[in-house]
């Protein structure tokens, strides 16, 4: 008796949810960022996508204590990646920023990242099949797409 469409479906998600994230363990191993836990890099990004924030910012926007981003934002300082400045709104709160080197990390990791894909393209799939990836990144970005 073969599979129904649900669980075909269902098989797919799962499928799909395993690859994705092995696809961005290894992108992750390649952009060589560090010894940067989940969460300090998860700041890093959003301060990156969103600009300065406080700690209370980060921390709402994260769902963690005030306590525990400062914890985290400290190891960010440490580190060289992220520096505070006094709110020009409000002198009594610190926006948090990252810095120059941060910025070019970043921008090191992104490109590291870019060409392991490429060479990795360039190597196990042949034209035909760098087309058909090429057409299902539009059903891919569909998922995450409002």
């Amino acid at each position: 008796m073969g599979e129904s469409r649900d669980e075909s479906l269902q098989i797919l998600a799962a499928d799909l949810r395993v690859l994705i994230s092995r696809l961005s363990r290894r992108l992750r191993d390649e952009a060589h960022l560090g010894d940067f836990t989940w969460s300090q890099l998860k700041v890093l990004i959003r301060l990156e996508r969103d600009g300065p924030a406080t700690v209370t910012a980060l921390a709402d926007a994260e769902g963690v204590r005030p306590q525990s981003m400062g914890a985290t934002v400290a190891a960010l300082k440490a580190a060289g990646f992220v520096s505070g400045a006094p709110d020009p709104a409000d002198g009594r709160q610190t926006l948090l920023s990252l810095t120059a080197a941060c910025r070019k990390a970043i921008k090191a990791g992104r490109a590291a990242r870019e060409d392991w894909l490429l060479r990795t393209l360039q190597a196990r799939f042949s034209p035909a099949e760098q087309k058909a990836l090429a057409k299902s990144l539009e059903l891919l970005a569909r998922l995450v797409d409002h």
